[in-house]
């Protein structure tokens, strides 16, 4: 039976940059805590971190600053929640020199992309992540995201990975597409954990039979997010369902414009960063500053401005 790297919540991780461009590794390690503490809340913390994902900027990210933050990150975690690493890109070669040094580095599991740009056919995908697999014993966590990567890999392919390939352990489904998301519960192997890739689809997938949810708003919300999982997992739907409505707004409002500027706005008002995302990405414009801080307010503590 598969076993996967963990089951319940984990921040898609945003990577803060400092005013003049730089990884800012002092407020990376607070925001560590931060999310393993559970943030404001009473509720405890999150499952697992997934770092160098979409949110983590990780196409603007260099080699050498990402070895860097592999490094940080599992070295600061010590251990005390597994670590999923973004390793995939759409270089089959690249991909598999990131994984090895994730795997070295004492990665629990890899997040691998579904390859973009290129518009792989399912033989393509499969051979992809196959040739990722081979170059390390490190699970893998495989993400559809057909939003960014101009291609849907269908629920046939996935559990034809699933099937396949004995150490992808996952699938992180961002495809918004509720009936390819039940093809794949419905027909995946024994062990092998679904989870969310959109904050707002979360509980309908728990409902679904989804093992947890890889999040935006918990970089902001660690606590209430995961305590909206556990208790979807716990068959709290009730519970779930109350939560879920009570930061629906901060949900949409993570995407009013492009991930993760909206997050990183709205943690830098926490105080827990500089708002400042690499180009091509921009610093939020003023009205949908207003209201990203207007659907999040209610939910954060905000830092007193002099």
């Amino acid at each position: 039976m598969k076993q996967a790297p963990f089951r319940g919540t984990a921040p898609a991780l945003i990577t803060p940059f400092t005013a003049d461009n730089q990884v800012d590794e002092a407020a990376l390690r607070g925001i560590i805590d931060f999310q393993i503490d559970g943030g404001d809340s009473d509720f405890l913390g999150i499952d697992a971190l997934v770092v160098l994902g979409t949110t983590g900027e990780n196409p603007t990210v260099t080699p050498s600053e990402r070895e860097r933050i592999v490094e940080l990150v599992i070295e600061h975690v010590g251990g005390r929640i597994p670590v999923v690493v973004g390793t995939g890109t759409n270089n089959t070669a690249q991909s598999v020199e990131f994984s090895k040094q994730a795997a070295a580095a004492g990665a629990n599991a890899l997040l691998v992309v579904g390859p973009y740009y290129n518009k792989p056919t399912p033989d393509g995908v499969v051979g992809h992540v196959s040739a990722i697999a081979d170059a390390t014993d490190c699970s893998i966590v495989f993400y559809n995201v057909p939003g960014r990567t101009g291609s849907n890999v269908t629920a046939e392919t996935q559990v034809r990975l699933a099937e396949e390939i004995p150490t992808v352990v996952a699938t992180k489904e961002a495809s918004g597409n509720l009936n390819q998301i039940a093809d794949v519960l419905a027909h995946r192997p024994e062990g092998f954990a679904v989870y969310s890739g959109d904050d707002d689809l979360t509980l309908p997938m728990l409902a679904l039979g989804a093992d947890g949810l890889i999040s935006v708003c918990a970089n902001a919300l660690p606590g209430s997010t995961s305590e909206l999982v556990r208790r979807g997992l716990a068959g709290d739907y009730q519970g779930a369902r109350s939560l879920h409505f009570s930061f629906l707004d901060a949900m949409r409002a993570s995407f009013y414009e492009s991930n993760p500027g909206p997050i990183k706005a709205v943690m830098a008002e926490m105080g827990l960063i500089e708002s400042h995302v690499r180009l091509p990405l921009a610093a939020l414009s003023a009205v949908t500053f207003e209201r990203v801080l207007d659907a999040y307010r209610p939910h954060i503590s905000l830092v007193a401005k002099a």
